[in-house]
């Protein structure tokens, strides 16, 4: 098919390396998620507690559940991220514009999680990280959207 051959292969090859970083990115919440449960000892399933009778469930812990945000922040904005950024590279976009997409949304994302979950730092930092992969996404959704139109 003409679209696929259309494709420039430092779009690409960009693309396939950001969206990695970001998979390992979503994979490493959950290590952090499950390393918060231990140091805080929150456990939310009773086998998880079982071999240790003076715990208990504990479904409200605030550093767990602020590891937990972020992830679902991640799962919010990275995954329409996967598929726009590969729609947006079917529309033959520049290719400057197109790695410098990708670039700042896998260091935003990154970022997100540092000032949220990792290294609590106080407004504006957060929404600045989220902004940026946020309009980035946008900005390659409107232009895949006027290229294929």
């Amino acid at each position: 098919m003409q679209l696929f051959n259309n494709i420039n292969e430092d779009v690409y090859r960009a693309y396939v390396f950001w969206s990695s970083v970001l998979v390992v990115k979503m994979l490493v919440m959950s290590i952090l998620t499950g390393m918060q449960r231990f140091r805080k000892k929150a456990f939310v399933n009773p086998e998880d507690i079982a071999t240790q009778p003076k715990l208990k469930i504990k479904t409200d812990d605030p550093d767990v559940e602020r590891v937990r945000r972020a992830h679902l922040n991640d799962l919010e904005n990275i995954l329409p991220f996967f598929v726009i950024g590969f729609f947006y590279i079917l529309s033959n976009p520049n290719p400057f514009i197109a790695v410098n997409l990708f670039r700042a949304v896998a260091v935003s994302r990154i970022a997100h999680t540092l000032v949220y979950a990792v290294v609590v730092i106080p407004q504006p930092a957060r929404a600045i990280a989220w902004l940026i992969p946020y309009a980035s996404s946008f900005y390659m959704a409107f232009n895949t959207i006027l290229h294929f139109l």
